[in-house]
């Protein structure tokens, strides 16, 4: 597994560390004093809630609960201060436009921006102080979501909570109001937002690795509600202001509706006549296998989403929130999001926006969809190994496999256990048919797995 993670990274050509004169510059701007422009927030009691191995935290949140059943929430999201450390043309920029985003693998991750930024100084770790751009939004009693300021500011994490371990009282009062408001703004627009659920690779104490799917928490749903709403709060600034840059997918088209309506009909889902796309999704049970299978299948019918610059004349539309969408909540992971954040704070402060932000919008789309094809490709190919790695020595073996996918060259099929995706021949099936797969072929050395239908 170690040996074929190498081989795969040195194929898509992740890099392996910083050169040296990228590394000396982060170390300089580890040093640069926090500015004068930064207000002390560290009254505020800001928690971050993540994965519980990561030390890249993003954003850390503090509420103000409604003062009464109808009045405003205000929700104070601070995003790391990326831009405070990294400038437009520095070393640091430049190395961050070849890589675009933080690649994770199972053994370890290249990271967009050196560690002694991105795991120390500019991310918003517990109990110590760390500059942060932080967005002040007001969500209304409907959902809706409203830029009240944007600043730059000192904050302290006093808590680090993770996603499978977290309580309600570890989460800040009108947390769960907060979350049920911006659902209710969601449905309300008829938006399709889904969160698939993910086939990741698990390292274990003893040095192998293990296969699964893994069913999205509820506590990553709320948490991701937050950035949500400030996300397109952002978009709304933006757009009104004639600047910045956009998140956009197209809908689904009636074609592929009409497939998709075939395939849960195959998975014996019932989908009535007159119910959209997004509230037959929202209907189904989470932890049926079928839920699943119908995910990913729309996944693939929405195809990929994009970056957009302003364009005059043009509304911007991201399908699946079914609104005008910005991403500005992930800087140390994500090069984008660290010009928009530039962008917005400049538009809330009456400033128009620096030229060396504004000239380089038009180059981000480009680089952000080779980083997240290198990404993905890297992502896929990781899989692809680790199934092969653990299926090694089972040639033979008969297994049980349900069918997701039906095209021209075949059936795609997903096993349960292992929780392996596979391709192979096989007729007269439908999507959501279960059938029995022998396994052909278990190839470490390329990643690839090999089976035949026996019934």
């Amino acid at each position: 597994m170690a040996a074929g993670l190498d081989r795969i990274r040195a194929e898509a050509g992740v890099p392996e560390s910083f050169p040296a004169h990228v590394e000396a510059a982060a170390h300089a701007a580890v040093a640069r004093p926090i500015g004068a422009e930064h207000r002390d927030r560290t009254a505020l009691r800001f928690v971050t809630l993540d994965p519980a191995s990561s030390v890249d935290l993003d954003q850390a949140l503090a509420i103000e609960p409604p003062a009464g059943g109808d009045a405003d929430i205000v929700l104070h999201y601070a995003i790391a201060d990326v831009g405070w450390f990294v400038r437009p043309g520095d070393a640091l920029d430049v190395e961050a436009f070849q890589r675009g985003v933080t690649i994770y693998l199972p053994d370890r991750r290249a990271t967009l921006y050196p560690t002694v930024l991105s795991e120390g100084a500019a991310s918003l770790l517990p109990d110590v102080n760390r500059p942060a751009v932080v967005f002040t939004v007001r969500v209304a009693a409907d959902g809706a979501a409203g830029i009240d300021g944007v600043e730059r500011a000192v904050v302290r994490n006093r808590a680090k909570l993770a996603y499978d371990s977290v309580a309600a009282g570890d989460l800040p009062d009108g947390f769960d109001e907060l979350y049920r408001r911006v659902t209710v703004s969601e449905r309300r627009r008829g938006a399709s937002r889904v969160e698939f659920p993910e086939q990741v690779v698990d390292r274990l104490a003893d040095g192998t690795y293990a296969l699964r799917f893994r069913p999205r928490l509820e506590s990553e749903e709320q948490n991701a509600a937050m950035s949500l709403a400030t996300n397109l709060a952002v978009a709304d600034t933006l757009l009104a202001a004639e600047t910045g840059l956009f998140r956009v997918m197209d809908a689904v088209d009636e074609r592929h509706i009409r497939r998709l309506r075939n395939t849960a009909r195959a998975f014996g889902l019932t989908w009535p006549s007159g119910l959209a796309l997004d509230e037959f999704e929202r209907s189904l049970l989470r932890h049926d296998p079928r839920t699943s299978a119908f995910l990913l299948a729309m996944r693939r019918a929405a195809g990929g989403a994009s970056y957009e610059p302003y364009r005059p004349g043009v509304t911007p539309w991201h399908s699946a929130m079914a609104a005008t969408y910005a991403q500005a909540t992930a800087p140390l992971r994500r090069l984008q999001d660290r010009y928009v954040i530039e962008a917005v704070r400049a538009v809330a402060n009456g400033r128009p926006v620096p030229q060396q932000i504004a000239e380089a919008v038009p180059r981000l789309p480009a680089a952000m969809a080779k980083a997240e094809q290198r990404a993905n490709r890297v992502e896929r190919a990781a899989l692809n190994l680790a199934e092969a790695v653990v299926l090694s020595g089972r040639e033979g073996e008969i297994f049980s496999a349900t069918v997701i996918d039906e095209g021209e060259h075949g059936v795609d099929v997903q096993l349960a256990d292992p929780a392996a995706l596979a391709r192979l021949s096989a007729h007269k099936v439908d999507p959501g048919d279960t059938v029995h797969v022998r396994l052909i072929k278990a190839d470490v050395v390329a990643g690839e797995i090999e089976f035949e239908r026996v019934s």
